[in-house]
């Protein structure tokens, strides 16, 4: 095999797509397994546009997942410029050439005939097809158009002779009827390419070896290939990649049905998760960072390794058995011919899976470092690196444990922040435990007392100090802890109980317990 040479192409949307970074997952794996090169270029068509805003949140889902590149955008290389706007001679003179050798020619149809001609075509329910009427002009009707500077654009006129095969690396041949193709527009009446045109001259330019992309561009593949053999070009190989599919369904994950995916059962919980922890850490509501961008995810503190596991495993797999896997083992064993050629459904539950099985591989401290800038973002901790404050950090993520599956998760548990008259309780669970039960508040009026004499205060004898008083009180454990539970931190579940007391400490929890005494 040549040297194996693939590229990623985005538009700068502002955002990147979680079915347009598996495409790209898949491209940086190929070039990687087979020792190639990987291009991130630019297909941007508006040159007024920010780019730094457009482009920023797309290299920045690259850097955080560790995809590198070795040409492109930011980098640099020998098959420059990496954005489209900036390659216009290359266009130009590739559709002059074309031109010269008879292989495009100059259109002059008006919008109203192109119209006519479609309503015509639907009218005798046949595949509409472009009419080469300006073929018909005569060499005078064409110098007179010219003088008039009657607005054309530039047409690639389409082989009609034979059938047109594409050996693809996923789907396997596929073959299109050239009769049923019109000829595509190559360029605009303002002398700018259309995509055909222009990624055919890219992919070219840039030595591209493997084309892997979106299924929704198969149908563009056998125009693509007949540019490239009018050019010249050794064509690349296709490979078209299965879309990625919004959860439970067959339907193309796409940002433009957010407000239904919010009504969708494994969706809806990461939006009303975005919802609930973004605006602490000052991003707003995940009306503008949702589930179908990386961002998202990495906001909310999933791992790359996490990502890069969940967003291989969207439609490709190493057997029929294994799930969890490194990056190197990835690598290692990425093939196209693994790539399943049905949509691959986004599983929100699985993706989970990877992170919690990636966030066990971390030590104690890892996660700690990871959970201090959520902890500052949303003002619960003042300085992450006053040594008091990572001791006790450190001390809640040992209690929170496997509680804590994404970083963002440690802003669940404020209760360990806030002042004690600024505790939210579970009005629910107050009622259950606190309010409604005979003996609760007598129990923990009689237990407060036993809270300033445990020496030293810590989770075992606490537990010691709790279990003695039981017995005294001649009541089980039931009756007390639930409502203690409520009493110091305000929820019905949460680390062990006494790891949360310990974690407090005996002067935050005796207050506590008189608040709550006083609100009842």
């Amino acid at each position: 095999m040549s040297a194996v040479r693939t590229r990623f192409a985005p538009s700068p949307t502002g955002y990147m797509h979680i079915g347009g970074m598996r495409t790209a997952l898949f491209n940086w794996l190929w070039a990687r397994h087979n020792g190639g090169q990987f291009i991130l270029r630019i297909d941007d068509t508006d040159q007024q546009r920010n780019m730094d805003a457009a482009i920023g949140p797309i290299l920045r889902a690259f850097r955080w997942l560790g995809l590198d590149w070795d040409e492109g955008v930011e980098v640099g290389g020998p098959h420059g410029p990496y954005f489209q706007s900036q390659r216009g001679d290359l266009y130009q003179a590739a559709a002059a050439r074309l031109l010269e050798q008879g292989l495009a020619y100059r259109c002059y149809s008006t919008p109203e005939e192109i119209a006519a001609d479609r309503a015509a075509a639907e009218a005798e329910k046949r595949q509409y097809v472009h009419v080469r009427r300006s073929l018909e002009l005569t060499d005078a009707q064409l110098q007179q158009y010219h003088e008039e500077n009657r607005p054309y654009v530039v047409r690639f006129l389409m082989p009609r002779d034979e059938a047109i095969v594409i050996d693809d690396l996923i789907r396997g041949r596929v073959e299109f009827d050239p009769k049923l193709i019109s000829d595509p527009v190559i360029m605009r009446t303002d002398q700018t390419p259309l995509y055909n045109f222009a990624t055919v001259i890219d992919d070219s330019h840039a030595e591209i070896s493997h084309v892997i992309r979106a299924e929704e561009h198969l149908s563009n593949t056998p125009i693509q290939l007949r540019i490239h053999e009018a050019l010249g070009h050794t064509p690349p190989l296709f490979a078209h990649v299965p879309y990625v599919a919004a959860p439970g369904t067959k339907e193309k994950l796409s940002k433009r049905k957010l407000d239904k995916y919010r009504n969708n059962p494994q969706f809806k919980r990461l939006f009303e998760r975005g919802d609930e922890i973004l605006p602490k850490i000052g991003l707003g509501d995940s009306a503008g960072l949702d589930p179908v961008m990386v961002e998202y995810y990495e906001r909310m503190g999933y791992l790359p390794d996490a990502m890069v596991n969940g967003l291989a495993r969207l439609g490709w797999s190493l057997d029929d058995k294994t799930e969890i896997m490194s990056r190197k083992t990835i690598v290692d064993n990425f093939s196209l011919d693994r790539v399943i050629k049905s949509p691959a459904g986004l599983d929100p539950d699985k993706l989970l899976s990877y992170q919690a099985h990636w966030m066990g591989e971390l030590s104690d401290e890892e996660k700690m470092d990871a959970c201090l800038p959520y902890l500052t973002a949303a003002k619960f901790i003042e300085d992450p690196d006053d040594d008091k404050t990572r001791e006790f950090i450190g001390r809640l993520i040992a209690a929170v444990a496997d509680r804590l599956k994404v970083f963002s998760d440690i802003l669940d548990y404020e209760e360990f922040f806030v002042a004690d008259d600024a505790l939210q309780y579970d009005e629910k669970a107050f009622a259950k435990r606190i309010t409604k039960p005979e003996d609760a508040v007598d129990l923990l009026t009689k237990f407060q007392p036993v809270l300033e004499t445990v020496e030293p205060f810590d989770a075992a004898n606490l537990e010691t100090a709790l279990k003695s008083f039981v017995e005294e009180q001649d009541t089980k454990i039931g009756r007390i802890i639930h409502a203690l539970r409520i009493a110091v931190t305000g929820k019905p579940a949460g680390p062990g109980m006494f790891d949360c007391l310990e974690l407090l400490g005996r002067e935050r929890c005796v207050s506590r317990i008189t608040l709550v005494l006083s609100r009842v």
